[in-house]
């Protein structure tokens, strides 16, 4: 069955299959007018500036005590003289009880035997220290 657009010359006419798009054209146009004139009227804002706040854990800084341990055994703390391992003792325990606790570096001599350094390792834990960490120079190049 072959569907005709205009007057097949019977007189009669013939249902157009063709769909007429321009009424759904107008009202797209209409809305498409409706929304740019009702858009800026809802999105119209007032400029506001917030303050920028950061939640941060604050954790006031501590500096790391320094050992030395020279090739005789003799210990020093930040630079000055300690007697020997029972002192040491004593004032690492007064440093395990802060909060926080800071570090201890210890810094072996080259010479120095293990021994010594061992030792020392040793009476910073019985103190309670938990972070013990070592400075390591490298050899100078000649």
């Amino acid at each position: 069955m072959a569907m005709s657009l205009g007057d097949a010359g019977g007189g009669e006419e013939e249902v157009i299959a063709a769909i007429n798009t321009t009424p759904l054209v107008d009202v797209m146009l209409v809305l498409l007018i409706i929304f740019l004139i009702t858009v800026p009227v809802v999105t119209h804002t007032v400029p506001i500036k917030l303050p920028n706040e950061i939640n941060r854990l604050y954790e006031p800084k501590v500096e790391n005590i320094n050992l030395a341990v020279r090739s005789d055994g003799h210990l020093y703390w930040n630079d000055e003289s300690i007697a020997g391992q029972a002192v040491l003792l004593e004032r690492l325990k007064k440093v395990a009880a802060m909060k926080p606790q800071p570090g201890i570096n210890i810094r072996g001599d080259q010479n120095a035997r293990y021994e010594f350094v061992g030792r020392t390792i040793l009476t910073a834990q019985r103190a309670g220290i938990v972070k013990i960490g070592f400075i390591l120079e490298p050899p100078a190049r000649s």
